[in-house]
């Protein structure tokens, strides 16, 4: 499966210039099976989104989202975006788009960020997402999510393949996000997509660090730190299959119950 990391600036709090950015890059990217965008790709991590979130009809960046994976290949892209639901709650809805089985996965960020006052406003998700596509599985995370791995643990009641964690990684936090990027690739023996952003905003700098991690640990391929950049990785997943079935790891962990 061939699978392509869209490391992006985002301008604040204006889908359309972000909607802007994201359309040239995908057409400078090779082709792919999937695209993977970072947290609040189209506004940027307004932990306040009054005036900001919209709703999920008519979401700028939702529907950028489905419009492009029908009209590319078809394809599947993936990103979360600061929505309304239907009950009036601000949302970080990270969400998958399978345009090949013109289906919707969606993912509501479960750990919001406390220390930045995420909580404040949105209401967290209480239900993983898990769902195949290609015939792989996959698993949704979202930024803040990385540091709990309970709730990223792969079960024999929700296996996965490929864990995606869409985020907006400060830089002075970067060492983080390397090192629980590859425990939890490590730990659920799976392939990990991580997608940050670069650029700044009111609160934070960002310096990227968007990468693909194999179930070693081993990190097959990295963006540029700091720079805009699409990249393309092909994940051998018989050969991860493989692996698992050599050193099984996965039947010595311990039960969760969620």
């Amino acid at each position: 499966m061939k699978v392509t990391l869209l490391q992006t600036d985002i301008a604040w709090a204006d889908p359309q210039t972000n909607v802007k950015a994201a359309r040239q890059l995908f057409h400078e990217s090779e082709n792919s099976d999937l695209y993977v965008l970072p947290e609040m790709w189209s506004t940027g991590f307004a932990t306040d989104p009054r005036g900001i979130a919209q709703e999920e009809d008519g979401n700028i960046g939702r529907d950028w989202m489905i419009a492009t994976a029908h009209s590319m290949y078809p394809t599947a892209v993936c990103g979360s975006v600061s929505i309304i639901d239907e009950d009036g709650n601000y949302r970080n809805r990270h969400y998958f788009i399978d345009a090949r089985s013109s289906q919707i996965h969606y993912y509501d960020k479960h750990h919001l960020f406390t220390y930045g006052h995420e909580d404040h406003y949105y209401t967290p998700g209480d239900n993983h997402c898990y769902f195949e596509y290609d015939g792989v599985r996959f698993m949704l995370v979202t930024c803040y999510d990385l540091r709990f791995p309970l709730w990223c643990r792969y079960t024999e009641r929700s296996p996965y393949d490929v864990l995606i964690v869409v985020a907006n990684w400060p830089e002075n936090r970067q060492s983080a996000w390397q090192i629980l990027t590859r425990a939890r690739a490590i730990e659920n023996q799976c392939f990990l997509i991580g997608v940050n952003r670069v650029g700044s905003d009111p609160y934070s700098r960002y310096m990227g660090g968007s990468c693909v991690i194999d179930c070693y640990g081993k990190t097959l391929a990295q963006c540029r730190p700091y720079e805009v950049q699409s990249l393309t990785v092909e994940l051998d997943i018989e050969e991860l299959r493989r692996r698992r079935n050599k050193f099984r790891v996965l039947n010595d962990a311990d039960s969760c119950i969620f």
